[in-house]
This record gives structure tokens, sequence and C-alpha cells, in this order.
């Protein structure tokens, strides 16, 4: 409890004059987290999401409702599209209908989520396919004011000479046409440190997937674990406080609650009360 400025708990005080929030930026949720939602009903689900505060999203068009018409509920509800998820071959054949879909729902980013490779098995080749074809794909968008972000998934970190796969792909991608986004679980999962390789890349990082792994689960380089290994910000295994501070300071600018987990509906407000009380 709050007494005189102390804050009481398990029998110890600390002053609480002068602690600033950690999480400062806006509520983000990525739209895949309501999969289970949106066929019930697409207004209602963007209902719920409003009453949770959130007040951007990532996704994109959603069955069952034109882009124009999502655009009009999300504007309705005071929620902005700030990023739109693409398909890797369909980006690299064309641009044009992501690039229209950006514009309608007004997003600024667009993101990838996964390279095609064989599983279990993602090479150098791989790596040099994927970054040729994010320069390209990443310059057309920046002709169109519209900000190419590779998302992390876990098996790029495959080592390479002294680093990763996934330090090859920065490397030899265009700061002026390719960003990245970084997913907390699916960097801790592979075995890298999140708030380091955050540090490492810095500016390169501009958005972040909010969400963390279960306590005792042992990470590889697939790409793949359960979604019942998905658990509110705060109870698993990763450090979200000194992640949330990497990313500050990286310059990360919208951050998305991803919570895969059947029970997201649940843990989505444990999400929000955990990162609302992280202080400095």
């Amino acid at each position: 409890m709050l007494v005189t400025g102390f804050l009481l708990a398990a029998g110890t005080c600390a002053p609480t004059f002068g602690q600033k929030a950690v999480y400062t930026n806006p509520i983000g949720m990525q739209a895949y987290t309501f999969r289970g939602s949106w066929p019930n009903g697409i207004e209602a689900t963007l209902d719920t999401i409003k009453s949770l505060g959130v007040t951007e999203m990532e996704g994109g068009p959603i069955q069952g409702m034109t882009t124009e018409e999502l655009r009009k509920q999300l504007d309705k509800r005071g929620i902005k599209m700030v990023s739109i998820g693409a398909d890797y071959a369909a980006l690299v054949k064309s641009a044009d209908e992501t690039i229209k879909n950006a514009k309608i729902l007004g997003a600024k980013y667009v993101m990838v989520p996964w390279i095609p490779h064989q599983k279990g098995n993602f090479t150098l080749e791989n790596a040099k396919q994927a970054a040729a074809d994010f320069n390209k794909a990443g310059k057309i968008l920046k002709e169109n004011g519209i900000t190419l972000c590779y998302h992390n998934h876990g098996f790029e970190f495959v080592p390479y000479e002294d680093g990763t796969l996934f330090d090859y792909i920065v490397k030899n991608t265009n700061p002026e046409y390719v960003s990245f986004e970084m997913d907390m679980l699916w960097t801790f999962f592979p075995g890298q440190d999140p708030a380091k390789l955050l540090d490492k890349y810095g500016s390169r990082w501009k958005l972040m997937h909010l969400k963390d792994l279960k306590k005792g689960v042992k990470g590889d380089l697939s790409g793949g674990t359960p979604k019942t290994n998905d658990v509110a910000l705060g109870t698993g295994q990763i450090d979200v406080k000194a992640v949330l501070k990497a990313a500050k300071k990286a310059g990360v600018k919208h951050y998305f609650i991803e919570d895969e987990s059947p029970s997201y509906l649940k843990q989505i407000p444990q999400t929000l009360s955990y990162i609302k009380s992280l202080k400095e």
C-alpha cells in the first residue's frame, strides 16, 4: 500500500519520489493476438482492444471487412494502424498491394515476419537472398514513404563467422531501406540477449513485439514453440525492464503486445499492469 510517499511491500519500504516510468510509449497491439476473436465480430473485437487502452496496432486487412471500412472503424476508436504485415514471397513479387493497403490504413511501416527456408536449416544462402530481397523491396517502399522492417523469428541466429546470420542480414542490408522489428521472445528463445542486441544495432530497430517465454522452457533455433509457452510479461524468463530500457535508448517508438497463448484475454491485462508498474 502507499503511505506518505513510501511503497510498503514484503516488510520493506522504498521511496517512490522521483521515480520515472520505464514504459512511456503508447500501448500497441499486434492484431494476431486476437486471431480467435476477429471471426466472432470485427467491430466488437476492436471495442475490446480499445477498452484495453490500445491506441496503436500492427496488422493489416482483416478478412470480413474491406480495408477502407477497417480504417473508418479504427479512426472511430482513435486507433492508428502504425504497421502492417507482409508475406515475404508476395512482397518480393510485387509491393503494389502492400503499398496500397498501407496507404489506406495510414501505416508507415511494413513488417515481414518470416524468411522462407528449409525447416531447421537456415543457411548463408537464405540470408544472402533475404538481404538482397529486402534491399530491393525496401527501396520501393521508401519511395512510397514506408519503412520496411524485418521481424526476427529466432532461426536467423545460426552462428556465422564472429556472429550470426542475423548479423549478416543487418550488415548486408542498406539502413536507408531496411530496418528491424525485435520480437523479444524470438530473440531470447535462440539464446540471444535482447537488451544487448538492441544496444548493438541501435537505430536499426524501429518496432518491437512485447512477449515473454514461460519459465523452464529451453529454446533452440527452430523458430517455433508451443503457443502455450507465451506468458504475460513479467511472469516468464525475460528481463523485460532491461529490454525496455535498451529499446528506449535505441529509439524504438512503437511497441506491440503479441500474445499467442489461448489465454490472451486473461494475460493481456496482466501484461499491461506489469509494464505500467515498471519504474527506473
